[in-house]
This record gives C-alpha cells, sequence and structure tokens, in this order.
C-alpha cells in the first residue's frame, strides 16, 4: 500500500507498538491524516519499567513516555486518549468510537496489547487485588507499598519477580506463590529457574511452590490467600501476575482470523489488506523459529511497527531481529536473546555463585538462543550471531579458557573463509 493509497491511517491502542507506528509512519514521509487513540489518559509509554525503577519510585512518570507529548501536536498526530474504539466498519472502512464518533481509515493498524488474566477464585474482586500492566495500576498500589506491609504475589514470572524484587527494596514482606515447581518454568531452564529462586530468597522472599490460590480472604479488602490445601498466607495486599491474554475481541468482531493472536502475515497485514496487527495482540511468522507466534516484548512491538508502516508506505521491509528480552531484578540484569523453544542442549558458563552467567540453548548443535545473567559480551556476541544465522559450537563455549569476544572474533574469521 501506498501513500497515493493511504490518506487516512488511523491506530488503534496508544502503546509502544501504536506509538512507535505513528513516529515509523511520519519518519517515512507519510503526511496525510494520523489518527492514534487509546484507551488510557497517557500518552505512549514504556511498560518494562512499570514494575521495576516506576514501581519504586526510582522513575518519575514523565521519564516512561516514549515521546514528549508536544511532539504529537508537531508532526500532526491527532492523539486520542481515553477513548474506545467499540467497531471496525470493514467495508466502509470506519472505526467507531464508544461516544459514537466514527472516523474513516484507507490502513488501519491493530495495536491493543494484551490484558492481564484474572483470578476465577472467590475474592479475586476485593480492594487490596491489583495487577501490574499499566501506569494507573501502579499509582493504585503506591499506598500499599509501604515498609512493613505483607505482600503476596500469585505468579513467579517476569511481572512477579521484578515486583517482588522492586517491594523488598521497599521493605516490604513478600511472598510469592507459584503453581510450578519452579519459577519462570514457561520462559527459561531449571538451571536458572533456580538462580533467580535463590537470589530472591537471599533477599528475603518466601516462596510457596507447586501450589494454587483458592480463595482471597477478608471483608471488602483482602486479609489473606487460602490455598488449595487449606493453609492461608496472611497478607494486607495481593498482586497478581498469572499472564496476560491478547486483546482480540475487536478483531474477532470484525471477522479476522484470531488464533491467540491477530494472525498476520510476514507484513504484520491480516486477510483484509486495509488492516494490519501489531505487538503483543498479533500472532506472526517468525522466521528464526520457522513458525507464527505471538511476541509479548519490546522488540516485537518495534519490530511490528516497523514491518507495518514500510508496507503501508511501499517501502523495503527493515532487517529483522533475533527476537531480545530483558529483566531486571535487585542488582542483576538478565539479558535474553533468541527463542529457547525445544532445545536438548544447555551450556553453562560463568558463575552463577558470583551472579554472573550465562546459559546457552542448542537443539541439535544449533545455537537457539542465551539468557545472560550480567554477561553483556555473550548476549551482543549470540544476539548477532542468531541475527546472521550463524551458530557457536558446544565445544567453544565451554572452553573457559578463552575470552567471548575472542570466540566471537575467532567465528567471524571463520564466517569470512566460508564466504
Amino acid at each position: 500500500m501506498s501513500e497515493g493509497k493511504a490518506q487516512r491511517i488511523v491506530i488503534i491502542g496508544a502503546g509502544h507498538a501504536g506509538g512507535e507506528a505513528a513516529a515509523r509512519l511520519r519518519g517515512l514521509g507519510f503526511s496525510g491524516d494520523l489518527t492514534l487513540i487509546g484507551e488510557e489518559r497517557h500518552p505512549p509509554y514504556q511498560r518494562p519499567p512499570l514494575s521495576k525503577k516506576f514501581l519504586s519510585g526510582q522513575l518519575p512518570l514523565d521519564r516512561l513516555l516514549l515521546r514528549p507529548l508536544e511532539l504529537y501536536n508537531q508532526e500532526g498526530i491527532t492523539l486520542l486518549l481515553g477513548e474506545r474504539v467499540i467497531w471496525i466498519d470493514r467495508p466502509l472502512k470506519r472505526v467507531r468510537l464508544s461516544g459514537g464518533r466514527e472516523i474513516a481509515y484507507d490502513a488501519l493498524i491493530l495495536a491493543s496489547g494484551a490484558k492481564p488474566r484474572r483470578l476465577p477464585i472467590p475474592g479475586a474482586e476485593k480492594a487490596g487485588v491489583f495487577v501490574l500492566r499499566t501506569i494507573d495500576d501502579v499509582e493504585s498500589m503506591r499506598p500499599l507499598f509501604q515498609a512493613g506491609s505483607r505482600l503476596c504475589i500469585i505468579g513467579a514470572g517476569y511481572i512477579g519477580l521484578e515486583a517482588a524484587a522492586s517491594a523488598r527494596q521497599l521493605g516490604l514482606d513478600v511472598q510469592v506463590l507459584e503453581a510450578a515447581p519452579r519459577p519462570l518454568s514457561r520462559v527459561t531452564s531449571p538451571q536458572v529457574a533456580d538462580f533467580f529462586l535463590n537470589l530472591h530468597a537471599q533477599h528475603g522472599v518466601r516462596f510457596e511452590l507447586g501450589a494454587q490460590a483458592s480463595a482471597l480472604l477478608g471483608g471488602a479488602r483482602v486479609e489473606g490467600v487460602q490455598l488449595s490445601d487449606g493453609s492461608v498466607l496472611p497478607c494486607d495486599a495481593v498482586l497478581v501476575g498469572v499472564g496476560v491474554k491478547p486483546e482480540t475481541e475487536l478483531a474477532q468482531q470484525s471477522g479476522l482470523a484470531v488464533e491467540d493472536g491477530i494472525l498476520t502475515d510476514d507484513q504484520c497485514r491480516t486477510f483484509d489488506p486495509c488492516i494490519y496487527a501489531i505487538g503483543d495482540c498479533a500472532r506472526r511468522p517468525i522466521p528464526l523459529l520457522g513458525r507464527t507466534a505471538r511476541l509479548e516484548s519490546v522488540h516485537n512491538a518495534i519490530e511490528g511497527a516497523k514491518i507495518a508502516a514500510a508496507a503501508i508506505m511501499d517501502q523495503p521491509p527493515p532487517v529483522l531481529e533475533a527476537p531480545w528480552f530483558w529483566s531486571d531484578q535487585y542488582d542483576v540484569k538478565l539479558t535474553i536473546a533468541g527463542l529457547l523453544d525445544g532445545y536438548d542442549e544447555i551450556v553453562l558458563r560463568g558463575d552463577a555463585a558470583e551472579n554472573s552467567f550465562a546459559a546457552f540453548y542448542f537443539k541439535a548443535k544449533t545455537m537457539l538462543a542465551v539468557d545472560a545473567i550480567n554477561r553483556p559480551a555473550e548476549y551482543l556476541g549470540t544476539k548477532q550471531l542468531l541475527q546472521r544465522g550463524e551458530s557457536l559450537a558446544p565445544e567453544a563455549i565451554r572452553d573457559i579458557s578463552q575470552p567471548f569476544k575472542a570466540i566471537m572474533a575467532q567465528a567471524r574469521a571463520n564466517s569470512a573463509k566460508a564466504h
């Protein structure tokens, strides 16, 4: 689709993906009407710091914003905040807002994101029970984030563990409840999971693993979490971090294909050639996996925005990166490159006891991903290799007599000879 065809572009969702798409379109020279619609009252902002420095009070709200608010006016981007789209009229190419206003489009980008899953148990709607997805979620929690308060976190994924670290740094008493036998069970290896379990235990976090909440107790306000075995964990607040589900209701209403995300092609285009989907709500082909996937990450938000903007503007597609992620907990920075799906071998390099090691994942001797704990060289090197479709031999990584930069230099030399 070229600018000659698209004079009116509407983006539904003013999160990281939507905000990035608007900026990319203007950057590629789109000069037509550009409307960015968001349900939150805040302009596009970063979500990862919400469970980290923003929650702990180390990062002010204005530092969360992707761009200063005045830039939207300067670039002629109509920013409609606190507005909800309730209908997409595909034949007439219009979207309808909850107040009745309709906005026409030539190209539509769905960047509606995802919403936190709620607990299907009695008491889940009590006061003092929170999720952590938005600025307003954090602001509502702040009064209870005081030293000495008892916080129970349900779910030991990245959000739960990051919030646990922030809470402990503020002096809260923290317990983490997880149904799986280890934290981070869906996203990393047992070795890395054990490292984070020990890290949090060293900072005073208590874990209940292999346990499920059956009810949240108390009067109007939560006072405890009852487990399936009948025991009770007393608390002053509960943070629920049991994952998210993609916001696909509008797409389903409109007859678009949905399968744990809005299905798109490699240009982030749905089967309707005028509608694109990006970010947490979309499922697109991931070359590194050789299949479609829905990724919840800053990388995916940015990359999807680049792809869709280029497609709409009839520009060459961007160079795709290997998926990357990160997590900050206490003084530990975890950086991840690639996707470990289906690994059959793991190689460790470094010393977990010193909070500095990397876990490399292989399948049939081909490198898939790395989890790097305070090891930037291993992260950056692996990311570069994955983007070039190259690998390192497990034996080379095991050789701790060689710095990783030297191993990378040898890999580059071998690649140059091969070509």
